[in-house]
């Protein structure tokens, strides 16, 4: 374990928690605490919410709607097959690992309106 690169992230799932303020430390040494934490690439936050995973995959989903864009916005190419490459390209993108994510109302409107 590289002391340099070690952080912790304490997770505060319930409102008793607010006044911890423990300190980590390895031989001597202080581990810095941080507020989110990123984790096989989920962004993890400390008070259970995943706000910045929402943002960051509606950034990738139109990121590759981008990409996708020439064949999108082609007037030569059918519409089924433009509704084919966003189920294909840009969807996945946008939802990946949403089977996992606590997810509340907002956030499905925030991706239905994205």
């Amino acid at each position: 374990m590289s002391r340099s690169k070690t952080e912790y992230l304490h997770c505060r799932f319930s409102a008793g928690e607010d006044g911890v303020t423990g300190e980590v430390a390895i031989e001597g040494a202080s581990i810095p605490r941080v507020n989110r934490f990123r984790y096989l690439g989920l962004i993890i936050q400390e008070n259970g919410e995943i706000d910045e995973k929402i943002n960051q995959r509606i950034k990738i989903g139109w990121q590759q709607w981008k990409k996708a864009s020439g064949v999108l916005y082609d007037e030569k190419i059918l519409l089924k097959l433009k509704g084919r490459v966003y189920r294909i390209v840009v969807r996945p993108a946008l939802l990946y690992g949403a089977e996992s994510w606590p997810i509340k109302k907002s956030h499905i409107q925030r991706l239905r309106v994205t």
